[in-house]
């Protein structure tokens, strides 16, 4: 069996999302669990997958035993008329086996998001990959206003995930401020995985 893990799931059009996801990666990893990167193939106009079957670059394809057995999950897209990407979501509508079992009830979740413009529907698209988690019976986690960088932030940051303001021309790069709440957000994801992991294994001695 392999050691336990925070599943980072995201898709990246331009590479701030990715950024984005290997930033959460550290946070969950300074959390104290080994933190996996995967991505999901584009779509096309009938959705349908439409990419190579190994990605030329960055993360591998996530598959339905990545998620099953996560300890945990931190899920990120940019944002599409306020809501999610069709590939993230064509992958999220194809876990139906999993919820039907269960598999990822109680355990902890998170959501990040990039946008083109500052308000551009960054809450609209966290909201919505919320909801699919809460069908799972997943325990969202988001930031708290204890994190400084949430109330001093110029650029993206939500108390429901992590965000980020690339600018419309994709350029902008994540600030410190976002920066410090992807961090942030992965290893609360991470320290909620542990508590939850530890208060199960305590239950069953």
């Amino acid at each position: 069996m392999s050691a336990p893990y925070i599943l980072v799931l995201y898709y990246s059009r331009h590479g701030a999302t990715a950024e984005m996801a290997r930033l959460i990666a550290e946070g969950v990893e300074a959390g104290g669990l080994e933190a996996r990167l995967r991505t999901v193939p584009g779509v096309s106009p009938d959705h349908r997958a439409s990419s190579p079957e190994i990605p030329e670059n960055g993360a591998i394809y996530c598959t339905e035993e990545d998620l099953r057995q996560c300890a945990g999950l931190a899920l990120g897209s940019p944002t599409r008329f306020g809501n999610m990407a069709a590939p993230l979501k064509y992958f999220i509508d194809g876990t139906s086996s999993l919820w039907l079992t269960g598999a990822l009830a109680g355990k902890p979740a998170a959501v990040f998001t990039s946008t083109a413009s500052l308000h551009g529907g960054q809450e609209s698209t966290l909201l919505s990959m919320q909801l699919p988690l809460l069908h799972h019976g997943m325990l969202l986690v988001g930031l708290p206003y204890t994190e400084p960088a949430l109330t001093e932030t110029q650029g993206g940051g939500t108390p429901y995930g992590a965000s980020h303001h690339a600018g419309t021309d994709g350029a902008r790069i994540l600030d410190r401020h976002e920066s410090a709440l992807c961090k942030a957000l992965g290893k609360r994801v991470a320290t909620t995985a542990r508590q939850l992991m530890a208060g199960a294994n305590h239950a069953k001695s």
